[in-house]
């Protein structure tokens, strides 16, 4: 299951995905590890698709991660006597605290924490951004908005507010005893929806408690300005464009996904560009050339994993957009160029010999034209260390840790493989070697660099460089 680029496929399962030949065929077309949305589907559902990727896993001999991306507290409004209403641009509307059907007039928000935050001034987009209304006066029991463009309003549509901070939790009731079924599951990642700020990260970390890893999704304004707090207390960030693009101006998101990806490199966590990639690959066999585009961008920058969502879940082409994205990536990274741009982002060293390590296995594995770079890893820091350097030699993440091995097929440039951990020197280089060779990464007579910590099995202990030769089997 090697893969010819660096660049890290996460995809989502869902019902156009549900069967163990499709998942089967999206691991061949290169999707490295799946996402299970709890915005949709049963536990007995997403318990059945876990078995399947886990089955899989054995089969075929290769660590596949497993991401659950909880759904979030949704903020919707109530329903219609006579729904769909049409607002008129200009008209009053009123959101309130009456349970009762709405009308043209007024419809219930049955939010009590939106009342508290919201001023005048403030806007409430529905129907992810479709209505815009701007707050005109605030009571306890309502909102009185002015609608800034005509349209249609059915029922229990969302809403977001852009600017607008509420004192409501990262994780709903429901998020709650998502996160107790998956986590029992024994997922790899879990991506926390509608971050606000450091708090939240905090909250779900305390209720994870180590037994998976913690990703930030980064869909509000208030995430972006708090970006350095949430990372500090995140495994990894989520880019998601989608509400993203809806509580910002959308000509703004270009510019925040760059920023983004590059504040999480410096900080050596990894960082997924989510939402739209190939949208129109939902109900067409092909691309758009934009969409081609928005995928190598996402690449070119260093993204550790692009991500399909609706392409892969359900729509009529789940394999085929998995084998699109693989192609643009590896295209990509076959770039004379693709290097130059890793370099332009590169990150400062820390005063650590585990830092000093892996910044001298790059420039050696360079220099003497290594095919590979072996990290032996128990908690994955070593490795992730080696990821965050951007080499132009593969890494080769060696652990015992089987979770470890999982959470690291998010990792940009890392294939993972099981192994026990070393005894001694001799044994770590043969292990090393051999493995390399059986996985197809040199043959006899070339070089790969090594990096380990003495003792061996010490998490975070990166002090030993290596270089070492293959050789034939027979020897």
């Amino acid at each position: 299951m090697r893969r010819n680029r660096p660049t890290k496929i996460l995809a989502t399962l869902g019902p156009a995905s549900n069967d163990k030949q499709t998942i089967r065929a999206l691991v061949q077309a290169g999707a490295d590890l799946f996402r299970l949305n709890f915005s949709h589907g049963r536990h007995e559902e997403h318990a059945a698709r876990h078995r399947i990727i886990r089955e899989l896993e054995e089969e075929l001999d290769t660590p596949i991660g497993i991401l659950v991306d909880l759904q979030g507290p949704k903020i919707r409004i109530g329903t219609f006597a006579n729904a769909p209403v049409t607002l008129k641009r200009g008209q009053t509307f009123t959101l309130d605290r009456d349970p009762s059907p709405g009308n043209e007039q007024r419809v219930c928000l049955p939010h009590p924490e939106v009342f508290e935050a919201v001023k005048p001034g403030h806007r409430l987009l529905l129907d992810d951004g479709r209505i815009r209304l701007v707050v005109r006066r605030v009571s306890p029991e309502r909102l009185e908005t002015e609608v800034e463009t005509e349209a249609r309003l059915s029922d229990r549509k969302g809403i977001n507010l852009p600017g607008t901070v509420l004192n409501l939790s990262a994780l709903s009731s429901k998020d709650r005893q998502d996160l107790a079924f998956a986590l029992d599951l024994g997922v790899d990642w879990v991506a926390l929806s509608f971050v606000q700020r450091p708090e939240d990260m905090a909250e779900a970390r305390r209720l994870v408690a180590g037994r998976a890893a913690l990703m930030a999704k980064i869909e509000k304004p208030s995430a972006v300005s708090q970006l350095e707090g949430i990372l500090e207390l995140s495994d990894a960030i989520m880019i998601a464009r989608g509400d993203l693009g809806v509580e910002l101006p959308v000509e703004e998101v270009p510019a925040i996904q760059k920023r983004l990806i590059n504040t999480a490199r410096l900080a050596g966590k990894p960082v997924v560009v989510a939402t739209q990639m190939l949208e129109s690959m939902i109900s067409s066999p092909f691309p758009t050339r934009a969409e081609v585009s928005d995928v190598a961008t996402a690449v070119y920058d260093g993204a550790d994993a692009i991500m399909l969502s609706a392409e892969s879940a359900a729509g009529a082409y789940p394999v085929e957009a998995v084998s699109m994205m693989d192609r643009i990536a590896v295209q990509s990274f076959r770039d004379p160029k693709f290097a130059t741009f890793m370099n332009a982002g590169a990150t400062p060293l820390e005063a650590t010999s585990a830092d000093a390590i892996t910044a001298a296995a790059r420039q050696v594995a360079e220099t003497i034209s290594a095919n590979v770079i072996a990290t032996y890893s128990t908690s994955g820091s070593t490795t992730m260390r080696a990821s965050r350097e951007r080499p132009n030699t593969p890494i080769l993440g060696l652990s015992p840790n089987r979770d470890t091995a999982r959470r690291l097929t998010l990792a940009w440039g890392v294939h993972c493989a099981l192994t026990d951990d070393p005894q001694n020197f001799g044994e770590m280089v043969a292990r090393a070697c051999h493995t390399a060779r059986e996985l197809g990464y040199a043959v006899p007579g070339d070089k790969i660099v090594i990096t380990a910590g003495v003792p061996f099995g010490t998490p975070g202990a990166t002090n030993i460089l290596r270089i070492a030769w293959i050789r034939p089997p027979e020897e």
